[in-house]
């Protein structure tokens, strides 16, 4: 049974395809800087035997690019269709605010959701790619840096938990 799709729809696709964007950015410039350039590192010389990612670091920083901006790429298009979805079925309205359009509600549910496992996906990647970055720039974990740790941590505590956050309101919305 088809149902009123509104600005709200609208605003939340925007809103999607534009954090992917710009998530997007990130990956390419993480993707530009070469981490076997010795020069790309500031792990001091006495520690690099023991603190030095090994090469399947740098190969799952690479994956891990690739994955996160694949995941982006899929969610951002999986918007724009539902954008284009909702313009293609849209009524006159009398409202100037609100833009009305006939539309399968379990369909555009179905849409935002697989949209958003698709950026969920990508921020995990991409969290999992700045973890590698800060391995071959500053050293591994297990090395004890306090400056790997001060990098790591956060970003493994900020992230996962902005991702619970955005998960439980995509469900709430789903259920709405």
């Amino acid at each position: 049974m088809p149902s009123v799709g509104t600005a709200i729809h609208m605003t939340a696709l925007d809103g999607i395809v534009t954090v992917n964007s710009l998530f997007t950015l990130a990956v390419f410039i993480g993707l530009s800087s070469d981490p076997r350039d010795p020069s790309n590192t500031l792990i001091e010389q006495e520690d690099s035997a023991y603190c030095t990612p090994g090469p399947s670091v740098v190969e799952d920083l690479v994956a891990f690019h690739v994955y996160s901006f694949s995941s982006f790429l899929f969610s951002s298009l999986v918007a724009l269709a539902l954008k284009q979805g909702i313009r293609l079925t849209r009524t006159p309205s009398y409202h100037p605010a609100e833009i009305l359009a006939r539309v399968n509600s379990t369909l555009l549910r179905a849409g935002m959701l697989v949209s958003a496992v698709g950026s969920v996906s990508g921020c995990v990647f991409l969290m999992l790619a700045l973890v590698n970055v800060v391995q071959i720039k500053l050293g591994t974990p297990a090395c004890g840096s306090y400056h790997t740790l001060a990098a790591v941590v956060p970003l493994v505590i900020f992230v996962p938990v902005g991702l619970v956050i955005y998960v439980v309101t995509v469900l709430y919305a789903f259920t709405r």
